[in-house]
């Protein structure tokens, strides 16, 4: 089966997390799609299991005499809660022309307004029908590892030493390493498959934390407000007005860290923001959430009395400070993508991986594209033949890997 028909199988399962749950994992779906998963790795030969947290965890076992690296590769099972995840209903654009795509509910995907379609002219995109995302975060990277694994229990002339895979839930929320058994996974090194294009061989992340901001009002009736009312709404926007407009993520790219509110609720009596606070350095982050707070202290004198309160939460860190210290671990993959036809690119990601925080527990992890865009949003696409090459580059490591100490 080709990575492609899995992706399409894949979205049958809606696997959106749950910020707000406290179960791992966080909704009952992912549980579903993790046995779902391991029984078709077993059905091609792969000893898997799902642990009692929803973790899926498969292993192939050596086939060459000699001594080489376990290579591991991750992939998680939730997709974002920015778009909805439910009914997902994709179809296959054959031999894109290169023009707007139309989807059923009107919506455009355009190449002016995202270029990275003129790549794919003459390729076969999925794409969805506008009303939902198409979850190819992360199901493309879990179906070009299951293809992977096909064929390697399937081709025993192909020499690999031992593979590790695991899929994980919750990644979306932040929680995707908190029950990672890196014994029972065992894996020399590993690879997030959790990225945009073909090609990408990323190990330059986020340094991520979140803010989140409290703030209490007075009510009183607006006839009789004068110098009286203290609106908590207004003192949120007053407070996200203080914060930089050009340091958001619409105004900025590459290397440039931003805040992002995420979340404003409130009344007149009380209102509460959230953001999260990113950068790639990590002294930079530290003035961002010193901003935040020096905001609300502003506020405070303004206002006087402790009305704005600020809860800093610490998240990921950027993974470069490992794995650049493992520089064979990025070789590897570069020469793989230039194995199957490919450019090798590393680019600074602007998000997080599991694979940042795994890099601090002892894993080194670098990211690995999937051949798919417009993560998150109802834009979502991923490339047929792009997918193809990314099973194949997996290949091509695990190939490469053996040949090390042989």
């Amino acid at each position: 089966m080709k990575a492609y028909e899995r992706l399409l199988r894949y979205t049958s399962f809606n696997t959106m997390s749950d910020s707000s749950s406290s179960t791992c994992p966080s909704t009952k779906p992912q549980t579903e799609f993790a046995h779902f998963l391991a029984d078709e790795l077993c059905a091609l030969g792969v000893k898997a299991s799902v642990d009692e947290y929803g973790y899926v965890y498969g292993h192939i076992p050596s086939n060459i005499e000699h001594s080489a690296p376990k290579v591991g590769f991750i992939a998680h099972l939730d997709t974002a809660s920015d778009a909805p995840s439910d009914n997902v209903r994709p179809r296959i654009i054959n031999d894109y022309d290169g023009q707007v795509i139309t989807l059923d509910d009107g919506q455009l995907l355009s190449p002016e307004e995202f270029p990275v379609l003129k790549d794919y002219v003459g390729c076969d995109l999925i794409v969805t029908d506008g009303r939902t995302l198409l979850g190819a975060d992360d199901k493309a990277g879990i179906a070009e590892i299951v293809t992977m694994a096909e064929y390697l229990t399937s081709h025993p002339e192909f020499k690999h030493g031992d593979i590790a895979i695991a899929f994980t839930p919750d990644e979306e929320i932040g929680r995707g390493t908190k029950h990672f058994d890196l014994q029972a996974f065992g894996a020399d090194f590993a690879y997030t498959v959790d990225g945009g294009a073909f090609g990408q061989v990323e190990y330059e992340n986020f340094n991520a934390a979140s803010a989140t901001v409290s703030i209490t009002g007075r009510a009183i009736h607006p006839g009789s407000a004068k110098d009286k009312m203290i609106n908590a709404i207004s003192v949120a926007v007053e407070l996200d007005a203080m914060l930089p407009y050009d340091a958001r993520p619409q105004n900025t790219e590459m290397y440039e860290g931003f805040y992002h509110p995420t979340s404003i609720v409130g009344t007149v009596e009380s209102a509460a923001l959230k953001y999260i606070l990113r950068d790639h350095d990590a002294e930079e982050l530290e003035k961002k959430k010193a901003a935040v707070v020096r905001a609300a202290s502003r506020l405070n004198e303004k206002y006087g009395g402790q009305i704005v309160s600020v809860r800093i939460s610490d998240g990921y860190r950027n993974m470069a400070d490992i794995v650049s210290r493992r520089p064979e671990i990025l070789q590897l993959a570069r020469r793989a993508v230039e194995a199957v036809g490919g450019t090798p690119v590393s680019e600074p990601i602007r998000g997080g991986t599991d694979g940042a925080t795994l890099s601090y527990m002892g894993l080194p992890c670098p990211n690995l594209g999937t051949g798919s865009h417009n993560h998150h949003g109802r834009l979502e696409f991923a490339c047929v033949q792009e997918m193809d090459k990314c099973s194949a580059m997996l290949l091509a490591i695990a190939g490469l890997a053996a040949e090390q100490n042989s």
